[in-house]
């Protein structure tokens, strides 16, 4: 059997922070101390864990109180729009007041699949940006093949004091030029280290470094080598290293910064105090 390449390493005292992963998931499950372990080692030693719906609301904010290097979202993805109503609303705000929630989302748009329909989807997208700004929370935002409509009802609902990140960005250049224009951040997940992923690796190469997060999206869209395994913190390496490569520069420099970005972004603890 072929041998996968080891990730590139961390010199000692840089870190990474995985921006977008969710740890209450089924392929997590009963292994979370490990995982989390492995990710350490790595140097990835924080991870923000999503929630995408009151139940997995509920289990972030948990997760979070339990370990020291993770922290949660709360929200409610678009695939769950039909299930929003201002009951749950009103628990997450309430999940929103424990110190380790430090985003609101996922929430927006997803054409692709379209669980719920497209009216609801943009109605509770809406919505929560407005709970998001309420709560002062920067928002964590999903789109996919929505291009156009994520970027109404955002620019619909400026500003955003707290800030706002598209996570797992799909776009090409142009599209993160609007993005970047808006004041937000762009999230790289691992398809960056896909063979023919062009849109995301010029993105990658061009976003000024400051405005740049990387994240798992854990369980899902593991980078190459492990592409179609389970996608794990620790996994982040690799897409920290594609994204030096396409800037041409060292991978600490990479860690060094999208740290600096996500420890402002989302208003976290310093480094020194904090490990997972």
């Amino acid at each position: 059997m072929k041998k996968r390449p080891l990730p590139p390493s961390l010199s000692p005292g840089i870190k990474l922070i995985d921006s977008h992963c969710h740890l209450d998931m089924d392929a997590y499950k009963g292994q979370l101390d490990g995982i989390l372990q492995s990710a350490a080692a790595a140097g990835v030693n924080r991870v923000i864990t999503i929630g995408i719906d009151l139940a997995s609301s509920r289990k972030a904010v948990e997760i979070a109180d339990k370990y020291p290097g993770v922290f949660a979202t709360v929200g409610i993805h678009p695939h769950s729009a039909e299930e929003a109503n201002e009951e749950g609303y009103t628990e997450l705000s309430a999940l929103a007041a424990n110190p380790k929630v430090v985003g609101y989302g996922e929430i927006g748009l997803d054409y692709a699949k379209q669980y719920a329909p497209v009216d609801v989807q943009q109605k509770q997208f809406a919505r929560q940006l407005k709970l998001a700004k309420k709560l002062q929370l920067p928002v964590i935002i999903h789109d996919r093949e929505a291009h156009e409509d994520t970027l109404k009802i955002i620019t619909e609902n400026m500003p955003y004091p707290a800030g706002g990140v598209l996570h797992c960005f799909s776009g090409d250049l142009f599209f993160a030029k609007e993005i970047l224009d808006l004041g937000f951040y762009i999230s790289i997940p691992g398809i960056v280290t896909f063979k023919n992923a062009n849109d995301i690796q010029e993105v990658a190469q061009a976003v000024p470094m400051d405005r740049i997060l990387l994240e798992t999206d854990g369980p899902f869209l593991t980078p190459d080598p492990w592409r179609g395994k389970t996608n794990r913190p620790d996994y982040l390496l690799y897409t920290a290293g594609k994204t030096a490569e396409l800037r041409n520069i060292t991978v600490d420099e990479v860690a060094r910064q999208t740290t600096l970005n996500a420890v402002k972004f989302f208003n976290l603890p310093s480094t020194e105090r904090t490990t997972l």
